[in-house]
């Protein structure tokens, strides 16, 4: 799964806006971003400001999760705030907190009116250390979803190295939980949900739909899930993804996984898939050579274990791609879209 050029285009757009906030704030006495979010900038890559820019988008997920959260809020201000952001995406979204870090929030958007709107609930990208709800996914999504009389959720979670994969899965189920418990009052159907992911995002969406221990730990089961959408996952079985990394990925997969084979293989949804799991898959992919052999290996270990596994290929060579697939999905006149729009029908009713 290789780091999307979205991933670099967020952490970039991040450094580009801390170093005009922190010559602000030195004029202005230091209004706006909180004081101790500056000093992470600062400790992280000092107050040279010719070298503060590149410096961060690099380093940027080591900032904690308050202070990237604080950089992207920002961000949307310069951008236009939500207003803009509707503009791209349909309707704004109503934004719920699912936990107490500031990185368990979720943006919602509900049909108008809807009382019963069946759920599609997306989990981003990143290398399981980078990524936003609001950057890492592609535009056309939100408003697509809506005209299909869906409910769109698009989530944040916790990220490596500041916690785990396990907890990320955990933060999955607990977006999932949160909005479930109050679908009445959202205009939700509870009884009828589709998880979707794309890169990192797609793995965490097989693995909560492989090993039930995350959706428990929320109070869900695979009873609570209709089916699941990954899109160009390629870390499905770690072990073997870790061996056929190239230098650029590999320190991403062993801090994501470790070097432990017990925790890899609990991490991998092939090696989770016997029965029980949720009821469908459909695995979308470009035409990377990982992102084929690995979607190929899950839906033969997910056949094996009963559900029922579609495997959907589209045009599209490394991270170009990559990043394709997932920007474009949504646009009507996109391959992908139709295969996933007669998946959700038949999935979802």
């Amino acid at each position: 799964m290789k780091t999307t050029a979205k991933v670099l285009i967020a952490a970039g757009a991040l450094a580009a806006l801390a170093t005009p906030i922190l010559a602000q704030q030195r004029a202005r006495g230091g209004a706006g971003v909180p004081q101790a979010c500056r000093a992470e900038i600062v400790q992280l890559c000092g107050t040279d400001r010719s070298q503060m820019r590149a410096c961060l988008a690099e380093k940027a997920s080591q900032l904690s999760g308050d202070c990237r959260t604080q950089l992207r809020a920002r961000m949307e201000q310069r951008r236009g705030g939500a207003g803009q952001r509707a503009g791209r995406q349909g309707p704004a979204p109503q934004t719920l907190a699912y936990g107490n870090d500031s990185l368990q929030a979720l943006d919602l958007w509900v049909p108008e009116g809807a009382k019963n709107a069946p759920l599609v609930l997306f989990v981003h990208g990143g290398g399981w250390k980078r990524g936003s709800k609001n950057n890492a996914m592609g535009r056309p999504m939100p408003a697509h979803m809506l005209e299909q009389g869906y409910a769109f959720a698009s989530i944040d979670y916790r990220l490596v190295p500041r916690n785990t994969v396990e907890e990320q899965a955990s933060d999955v189920a607990a977006a999932l939980a949160h909005i479930l418990k109050r679908a009445d009052a959202l205009g939700i159907d509870r009884s009828r949900v589709v998880l979707t992911g794309h890169s990192a995002g797609a793995h965490l969406v097989a693995l909560v739909g492989t090993d039930e221990r995350y959706l428990r730990s929320a109070g869900l089961s695979f009873a609570d899930i209709d089916g699941v959408m990954p899109n160009d996952g390629a870390a499905y079985d770690v072990a073997a993804q870790i061996k056929d990394a190239g230098p650029m990925m590999l320190e991403t997969y062993t801090q994501a996984f470790g070097t432990d084979p017990a925790r890899q293989k609990a991490l991998s949804p092939v090696a989770q898939a016997a029965a029980p799991n949720a009821p469908a898959f459909l695995l979308l992919h470009v035409q990377r050579p990982d992102a084929v052999a690995q979607s190929k290996a899950l839906a033969e270990a997910l056949i094996k274990g009963g559900s029922q596994a579609e495997v959907a290929g589209f045009p599209g060579q490394g991270l170009k791609g990559h990043m394709e697939i997932n920007r474009r999905l949504g646009q009507k006149d996109y391959a992908a879209t139709v295969v996933m729009d007669n998946w959700l029908k038949k999935v979802l009713g």
